[in-house]
C-alpha cells in the first residue's frame, strides 16, 4: 500500500522566519495551555495545530462541526471622516459606494502595475469603514495607507484597533452553538454582513464571513474577554480549537487565495481569476492599475490561476507543470493533500490554452512526471449561509 503525504506541522508551506522577537496575540498562553504547537508565521507566534487532532482531522472537523481559529494577528482598521469611502475606493478595485449598510466585501488593494498589494475585507458601517488586512502585510499596508492619506488631502483618518482580538468561528454548527449565547437572531445576519451583538453579555462585532468555505463568523472581542469567549464556546462538544494547518487546507479546498503564494504585487485580478472583485461601477476605472487590467481584458493574458487535482502523489508549491509535448505550461503556487477529498489538489498559474476542465497535464515531482488534471474550483463545495 502506497503512503501519501498529508499536511503536518512540518510540511505546511507558509511559515516565514522573521528577524527579531516574534509577536504574540492575547491567546498565546491559551494556545500553549491547550496543546497548541506554535510556529513562526510572518513574525507571529501562531498555532499550526493542537495535540488532540492532526491537521487532517481538524480540517474534517471544521467541515462537519465547528472550529475556533485565532486570527488576531490580522490588522483591524477603522477609517473615519467625510471622505473615508472615496479614499478607500480610490485604492481598491471594488466599489465601496455600492455597499449596503453593514455589508462586507472582499477586495484588492491595487498598485499602478495592476498587481495586488494585499487582499482585504471592507465593511460599510454607519459612521466608519471597517477594514481587515493581512498580518504578513502590516508593515507594507500601514505605511502605504498613511502615505496615501497624506497625498490625498481628503477628510479621512485611520485607527488601528489594538484593544480587540479576532477569532474565526467556522463550520456548519457555528450558528447553532453561537445562537445559544446571544439574543441576536442570527438567521437575520446574511452572508458578508456585520452586526454588533452581545455574546454572553460581552459586546462584540460579528460578521458572517470567514476563509474556510463554510458558514461561520468572525468575531471581534475585547482583549480582556477573549479567553473567556473561547472557554465559553469550547464548552460545547462540537467545538474544537484549530490552527493554521487546517486553515490553509480549508482555504485551498475552497479555492481561496493566500497572499504571498497565489497573489502578489506582480499578479493582476485578471490573471488570478478575481475579476468578480472588480465592481460593475469600476469597469470604467478609478483605481490603481486599471489601464493594465483593461489591456489584459482586451488583449488576453499569458497565465491564469486554475485548479489541479491528482491521484495519489502530492504536488507542492513550485512544482512545474508540462503539457503532453513536454512544454512547460505553468507553476503550482499552492499544492497540498486534501483531507476531505483524500487526494492531492493545488492551484497553479497555467497557460490559458490548457485551462480546460478534464485536461490531463504532467507535474514534475522528484524528477518524474505525475499526471494531474485541470479542474475548476472550488474543490470542495462551499457551505456558505443562504438567506431564505
Amino acid at each position: 500500500m502506497k503512503r501519501v503525504s498529508v499536511p503536518t506541522a512540518k510540511n505546511v508551506r507558509f511559515f516565514a522566519t522573521s528577524a527579531g522577537a516574534l509577536k504574540q496575540t492575547k491567546l498565546f498562553d491559551y494556545h500553549k495551555n491547550n496543546g497548541g504547537k506554535l510556529v513562526d508565521f510572518g513574525g507571529w507566534h501562531m498555532p499550526v495545530q493542537y495535540n488532540d487532532l492532526s491537521i487532517a482531522q481538524s480540517t474534517i472537523h471544521t467541515r462537519t462541526g465547528v472550529s475556533i481559529f485565532d486570527v488576531s494577528h490580522m490588522g483591524q482598521l477603522k477609517f473615519w471622516g467625510d471622505d473615508r469611502e472615496k479614499f478607500i475606493q480610490s485604492l481598491i478595485c471594488g466599489s465601496v459606494k455600492a455597499l449596503k449598510p453593514d455589508q462586507t466585501r472582499y477586495s484588492l488593494f491595487m498598485n499602478e502595475n495592476g498587481g495586488v498589494i494585499d487582499d482585504t475585507v471592507v465593511t460599510r458601517r454607519k459612521d466608519h469603514l471597517f477594514v481587515v488586512i493581512n498580518a504578513g502585510r502590516l508593515d507594507v499596508d500601514i505605511p502605504y495607507l498613511i502615505e496615501k492619506m497624506a497625498e490625498s488631502k481628503m477628510d479621512v483618518r485611520m485607527e488601528k484597533i489594538e484593544d480587540h482580538e479576532l477569532i474565526a468561528f467556522q463550520g456548519p454548527k457555528a450558528v447553532s452553538v453561537l445562537q445559544k449565547h446571544t439574543p441576536y437572531d442570527l438567521s437575520t445576519l446574511g452572508f458578508f454582513y456585520m452586526a454588533n451583538m452581545d455574546i454572553d453579555g460581552i459586546s462584540c462585532q460579528v460578521s458572517r464571513s470567514g476563509y474556510t468555505g463554510e458558514d461561520g463568523f468572525e468575531i471581534s472581542i475585547p482583549g480582556e474577554k477573549i479567553e473567556h469567549m473561547c472557554d465559553l464556546l469550547l464548552n460545547h462538544d462540537e467545538v474544537k480549537l484549530a490552527g493554521l494547518g487546517a486553515r490553509d487546507a480549508l482555504r485551498l479546498e475552497a479555492g481561496l487565495c493566500l497572499y504571498g503564494h497565489d497573489l502578489d504585487e506582480t499578479t493582476s485580478p485578471v490573471e488570478a481569476d478575481l475579476m468578480w472583485t472588480v465592481g460593475k461601477r469600476r469597469t470604467k476605472g478609478g483605481f490603481p492599475g486599471f489601464d493594465v487590467v483593461k489591456q489584459q481584458l482586451e488583449n488576453g493574458i499569458t497565465r491564469k490561476r486554475f485548479g489541479l487535482v491528482g491521484d495519489k502523489i502530492p504536488f507542492r508549491d513550485g512544482t512545474e507543470i508540462f503539457d503532453d509535448n513536454g512544454n512547460k505550461v505553468g507553476l503550482v503556487v499552492s499544492g497540498s493533500y486534501s483531507p476531505c477529498l483524500k487526494k492531492p489538489i493545488g492551484m497553479a498559474y497555467l497557460d490559458p490554452s490548457v485551462c480546460e476542465p478534464g485536461r490531463v497535464l504532467q507535474a514534475l515531482v522528484r524528477k518524474k512526471n505525475v499526471p494531474v488534471m485541470a479542474t475548476k474550483m472550488p474543490f470542495v463545495q462551499k457551505g456558505y449561509f443562504k438567506a431564505n
